[in-house]
């Protein structure tokens, strides 16, 4: 029995090796292959993509795949510069604007992203929009489907253990067994991994946005205006997700050091200037025709008084 028991352990203990996650460098196991994932992943998307909606709103289409492309540019060069572009030498990048009012977007491995419109509602500037795409990049690049999928397997072939452990008592013993291990691997193992792969998306999400000339400080207040306008009540031990106010808490510590440690590349730190700059030139010429209107109106005035007087 002991010795059984030592093997289920050992295998739930496997679940945290193998390889490991670009910019964290956490160790992370992944059994399963790229090629395995990546084919049923795309055809999940295809599918899901004839049913969904595309968005008519032109605008903020042309928003979601400006920043997409420009926070993947960003990743691949920096994964190029740290010799992990076999990470992704299979992705294919697309970003996805879909009718859903829901605050909320989502990640299929091979860089297939989907924002839903709900979202687009709060978001009011494209450095928030690159708190959310930044986060559904890290996703892909590492490899968190890749990760739950061997967890998966690997939980799998744990209760398999189990079941050999018990083979000897009555059929309502393994069944309660199985029941007690099955949430054992649900709440100690599966869960838990998936709310540390949520806050090491937050995490590399702030890195590759910040490559990408997006100031990663607005992410602060993003998720606050994200808890505010959530309606989830279920506690943080039987969430996917962290709770906001440890969300926060998680980026406000790793934010002096993304700052410190990461610079916008030179490609991206030059758009931004450019983006500033073409902000501040619509802003003079906006004050200049506003002042050209005034001055025309002034004339008229002092002309229409001109008038009336020799008259």
């Amino acid at each position: 029995m002991k010795k059984y028991l030592f093997l289920m352990a050992s295998a739930l203990l496997l679940l945290g090796s193998c390889s490991s996650v670009p910019v964290t460098g956490r160790r992370q196991l992944n059994i399963v292959s790229d090629n395995e994932v990546l084919s049923s992943s795309l055809t999940e998307y295809q599918s899901y993509m004839k049913t969904a909606k595309k968005s008519t709103n032109a605008t903020e289409t042309a928003q979601v795949e400006r920043v997409g492309k420009r926070i993947a540019a960003a990743t691949e060069a920096y994964l190029k510069s740290h010799g992990g572009e076999s990470e992704i030498k299979n992705f294919s990048w697309e970003f996805n604007l879909v009718q859903n009012n829901e605050l909320n977007a989502f990640c299929m491995p091979g860089g297939k992203i989907v924002v839903y419109e709900g979202l687009m509602n709060i978001i009011s500037k494209d450095d928030e929009l690159a708190v959310v795409l930044g986060h559904e990049v890290a996703h892909a690049v590492a490899k968190h489907s890749n990760e739950r999928m061997s967890q998966q397997v690997l939980a799998q072939y744990g209760a398999g253990i189990l079941g050999q452990a018990l083979s000897g008592k009555s059929a309502a013993v393994q069944q309660i067994a199985g029941q007690v291990y099955g949430l054992g691997a649900n709440y100690g193992v599966i869960l838990p991994f998936s709310r540390k792969h949520e806050s090491e998306a937050d995490n590399i999400g702030l890195v590759f946005m910040r490559l990408a000339g997006y100031n990663p400080e607005v992410a602060i207040d993003f998720w606050k205006k994200m808890s505010s306008s959530s309606t989830s009540s279920v506690p943080e031990i039987a969430s996917t997700h962290p709770s906001d106010a440890r969300r926060i808490a998680d980026i406000q510590k790793e934010l002096p050091s993304v700052m410190k440690n990461y610079q916008p590349l030179p490609q991206f730190a030059a758009a931004t200037t450019t983006t500033t700059a073409t902000k501040a030139v619509s802003t003079t010429q906006k004050k200049k025709t506003t002042t050209a209107k005034k001055t025309t109106t002034t004339k008229k005035t002092t002309t229409a008084k001109k008038t009336t007087s020799k008259k």
